[in-house]
């Protein structure tokens, strides 16, 4: 790992499957991890889930989160996490990268998925984070999440984390 990085591993999940991308990746390089989490919680009928997804990009919603990261200026680096939610990130993720100032800072995205891989979604990022560098995702398909442990370990290394 590269000197001086301090790494924060930011996710937002709702099947958790992300989550254990998360901790997987936690357990290769470290760092500290923060669970992004809406004030209120998505129901658990994956069709309501999608439906309520759908709604919330085509109004432009920011749902309002639980919690915020209290020490965001101190992360150089941070690991973006996410389900591919009609194409890109969820809006929580949107409010989420709202609350603070990249600039300088790099996130490397990685998002858990149906078949959609990274969508738009590192193109989101690049648009709602100036001044951070986005390096290339990691898209890890749902059924794989379990079996994903070498193919974290590749991107991290090429990534210049590892």
């Amino acid at each position: 790992m590269q000197k001086n990085v301090k790494i924060l591993i930011a996710y937002f999940s709702h099947s958790g499957n992300t989550g254990i991308v998360a901790k997987e990746i936690q357990k290769q390089i470290g760092g500290e991890i923060f669970k992004i989490q809406t004030v209120e919680a998505y129901p658990q009928n994956y069709n309501t889930v999608v439906d309520i997804a759908k709604q919330e990009q085509k109004a432009n919603m920011r749902p309002k989160l639980k919690t915020m990261v209290a020490d965001m200026d101190t992360y150089n680096t941070i690991i973006l996490g996410y389900p591919n939610w009609w194409g890109t990130i969820p809006m929580a993720v949107f409010t989420f990268l709202e609350q603070y100032d990249f600039t300088g800072k790099i996130i490397l995205p990685y998002c858990t998925h149906g078949g959609s891989r990274m969508g738009r979604s590192e193109q989101d990022i690049i648009k709602t984070c100036l001044g951070a560098d986005v390096l290339d995702g990691l898209d890890i398909y749902g059924s794989d999440v379990k079996n994903s442990k070498t193919a974290i370990s590749v991107w991290l290394k090429r990534a210049g984390i590892i």
